[in-house]
């Protein structure tokens, strides 16, 4: 049930992310938005992989990719607030949500490291 709620909210990050990037200046399409785009739908994709997975190594290691993409869109997202290619609004929401997801992979990759101990 807890996979399928982080599931839900990658996904509707990436959607979010895909709306508000649609109002960066054109001259970024090859850079930010396309930096942007890659790492967040690379947040779902690796943790799908992962999920599919059943040693829990490879797990891990998915889900730790998962993880640093989704702290690559923190970074690009504070970045395009200060070029103000976002709104207010629109900087907390994508956030708030990036940290939500960023804190539920980290207790599901803590639960595969704990069992290993």
């Amino acid at each position: 049930m807890e996979n399928n709620i982080l599931k839900v909210k990658i996904h509707e990050f990436i959607k979010l992310t895909y709306q508000y990037s649609n109002q960066f200046p054109k001259n970024e399409l090859y850079a930010l938005t396309s930096q942007l785009r890659r790492a967040a739908v690379s947040v779902m994709l690796n943790f799908l992989e992962g999920y599919a997975r059943i040693k829990e190594n490879v797990k891990l290691n998915f889900w730790e990719i998962s993880y640093g993409s989704a702290r690559e869109c923190k970074y690009i997202i504070y970045l395009a607030k200060e070029l103000k290619y976002f709104s207010e609004d629109e900087y907390l929401r994508l956030t708030n949500l990036i940290d939500e997801i960023s804190a539920m992979l980290w207790v599901s990759m803590t639960k595969i490291k704990n069992r290993k101990l």
